[in-house]
């Protein structure tokens, strides 16, 4: 046993580590940094030099924000292995990056409303949609759902025994305000995804992943839980609306995969986030997009995106003359790639009233 003439005291420790002894109690109650000794009749805590920089790590992580659970994983992994370690930090901070990618792009519609260059009424154009909903020449059941209205549009992937059940469910739980108003109805997609994870509470083993987006006449609010995806088609040039929840994803973002890999991977349908009907719904992704006359969005599950590339939907989207078009091409091509799973998908065009 070491001698504690020899060790750190937890006063000593915090001003080498830069933590306080506060805290260093506390995180020997969560067993992420128990002292090296502790002395059976006073209590007092000691610590080797040799966990230094463990203590430093520690502070490290929860300076860029890190929960502590996920601290605790990433020095477990550090102790065996430290590269695993390095790939969960580099996977946490390109969350932290798309989760502020979403938030910039709220504040940004917020900057727009208080200088009174965002309109506030819709300026006489309309939604023209089509919904598209087709098996697959694989699955026995249809799992998939989606809806298109004049104010909101939305796509789930169930899975599971009652997958078909709770990707409804989700769907039925969201409304939206007719209000052109970007916050109402950022809030209230939020709300509804809230209700929509609720909605799943007794479908134990079943859940779902659900996009949706919300249309003020002007704007275009997003919320997204999973791996189904929206996309805007602009003057020819497609892009993604939504970031998927998924380890492959994760790996991407932490630079340890390939973008061009990522298709062919077995685990590619991973989820990190969907709704379970667990107890702590997952926060969803939110967005805000500007939109203009001509422009044409897409949300799909991954029935589509998974097996038909990004350039081939861009081509679909842009070659079609209407919406209708455009959703019919999209399924034929996903069937001519072996239509290996469901496929929902809503095309929608913003026109003139």
């Amino acid at each position: 046993m070491r001698d504690a003439m020899a060790m750190l005291t937890i006063g000593d420790f915090a001003r080498a580590t830069r933590l306080s002894a506060k805290a260093l109690r506390r995180y020997d109650e969560l067993g992420l940094l128990p002292p090296a000794r502790v002395d059976p009749f006073t209590g007092y805590r000691y610590y080797a030099e040799e966990q230094i920089e463990a203590a430093r790590l520690v502070a490290w992580l929860r300076r860029i924000g890190m929960p502590l659970a996920e601290v605790g994983q990433v020095c477990e992994r550090y102790a065996t292995d430290p590269g695993a370690a390095a790939r969960a930090i580099r996977a946490y901070w390109a969350g932290v990056e798309s989760e502020t990618a979403a938030r910039r792009d709220l504040a940004s519609s917020l900057v727009d409303q208080l200088k009174g260059t965002a309109a506030m009424t819709t300026p006489g154009h309309v939604l023209h949609t089509a919904v598209r909903l087709d098996r697959g020449r694989v699955r026995a059941s249809q799992q998939d759902a989606a809806h298109a209205g004049p104010h909101l549009l939305a796509v789930a992937d169930g899975y599971g025994p009652e997958g078909d059940r709770a990707a409804r469910a989700a769907i039925e739980a969201l409304t939206v305000p007719t209000s052109s108003r970007t916050g109402d109805v950022v809030d209230a997609l939020e709300d509804g995804v809230r209700r929509a994870a609720a909605a799943l509470a007794d479908l134990g083993g079943s859940g779902t992943t659900l996009t949706a987006a919300a249309w003020t006449g002007t704007r275009l609010a997003v919320a997204h839980i999973g791996d189904s995806r929206a996309y805007l088609l602009r003057a020819g040039a497609l892009v993604r609306l939504t970031r998927d929840d998924t380890l492959v994803q994760a790996l991407v973002d932490a630079g340890e995969l390939d973008p061009a890999e990522a298709p062919d991977r077995p685990d590619r349908a991973l989820l990190l986030k969907a709704l379970d009907g667990g107890d702590v719904p997952p926060d969803p992704e939110l967005g805000v997009r500007g939109t203009r006359p001509g422009d044409r969005l897409l949300l799909c599950t991954d029935g589509l995106s998974a097996v038909v590339t990004p350039d081939a939907v861009r081509r679909a989207l842009a070659g079609a003359d209407d919406p209708e078009t455009a959703a019919d091409a999209l399924v034929t091509l996903a069937m001519e790639r072996g239509g290996p799973d469901n496929v929902a998908c809503v095309v929608a065009d913003v026109v003139p009233a």
